[in-house]
């Protein structure tokens, strides 16, 4: 779906994508060879035989370029949830349509690859966390902006749409968690549509005290 709809750009726009889509392929490659750090910048300019000029054209820095693969998806969940019409039922219900619809945009075989190497980098290094954390801040800024317009809510007292959010991203991440470390990771839509389904009995789960006289 993906390649077909790159194949009607026009050749200077499948240029500029082929050149993005090189540059992320090759800090994966190297900063999961190499490691992060241990990695310059100048180093995969060089092997993608591009200027720095180039690569600022695309990302904004190494850590960019690293998360490209998972930032792009909650590009396309924005878009969706701007695009969609208001719904009446739940708004985590629509949150998580929105996400999944997001991820059958993307989710090539390609792009799985690419995710979990970069969810499998970032768990490894400070700076990448780091840099996933702000991103996270800032989409959940931007979805809390378009949430508020279209449903007419005040950010200020309404904790609601918030914490929706905050839902769908921990159900994102645990599925995330699991599905990056699976060897041949395929997609990763079975696994997160687990992770929603388990969220309502987490809220309402009841945990079974043990018994002091058989502890374990």
């Amino acid at each position: 779906m993906a390649d077909a709809a790159t194949d009607r750009l026009p050749l200077r726009e499948r240029k500029k994508l082929r050149t993005r889509k090189a540059l992320i392929d090759t800090a994966l490659e190297l900063f999961t060879a190499r490691g992060f750090d241990n990695t310059t910048l100048d180093e995969l300019c060089d092997t993608v035989e591009v200027s720095k000029r180039t690569f600022f054209r695309n990302f904004t820095s190494k850590e960019d370029v690293a998360m490209a693969p998972l930032q792009d998806l909650w590009a396309v969940f924005l878009a969706e949830i701007a695009d969609r019409e208001p719904t009446t039922g739940p708004l985590l219900q629509a949150l998580q349509d929105a996400l999944l619809a997001a991820l059958d945009r993307v989710d090539t075989a390609d792009w799985a690859d690419r995710a979990a190497r970069s969810h499998l980098l970032a768990a490894a290094t400070p700076a990448m966390a780091a840099h996933n954390l702000q991103f996270c801040d800032r989409t959940i800024g931007d979805a809390l902006t378009i949430l508020t317009e279209r449903y007419d809510l005040d950010p200020g007292t309404d904790q609601r749409p918030r914490l929706a959010l905050d839902i769908l991203v921990a159900a994102f991440h645990r599925a995330l968690d699991t599905w990056s470390t699976r060897p041949g990771t395929s997609t990763l839509a079975p696994e997160l549509d687990a992770a929603f389904t388990a969220v309502p009995q987490a809220l309402t789960m009841t945990p079974n005290p043990r018994s002091p006289a058989n502890p374990r």
